[in-house]
């Protein structure tokens, strides 16, 4: 998934953490709530302003982030 088009990270809103489309949910809430147990739709029903996509939006932008946080150098 492309997360480059929902992720956005701006300084002044919620320090500089990357939040989805503008809107004032980081994508650690998002991650926050699904370690919590809660469901892709339960996070949806509770913040309207949400989709799926963008759901699957940080669970892309956590494993690319983790990816290259771990990336081992060139031999």
């Amino acid at each position: 998934m492309n997360y480059q088009d929902r992720i956005t990270i701006e300084p002044g809103k919620r320090g500089g953490k990357p939040c989805i489309r503008g809107l004032r949910i980081t994508v650690y809430d998002v991650l926050d709530y699904l370690a919590g147990g809660m469901t892709p739709e339960q996070i949806v029903a509770d913040f309207p302003d949400l989709t799926l996509e963008d759901i699957r939006a940080c669970l892309a932008y956590a494993a690319d982030r983790e990816r290259r946080l771990f990336a081992s150098p060139a031999a």
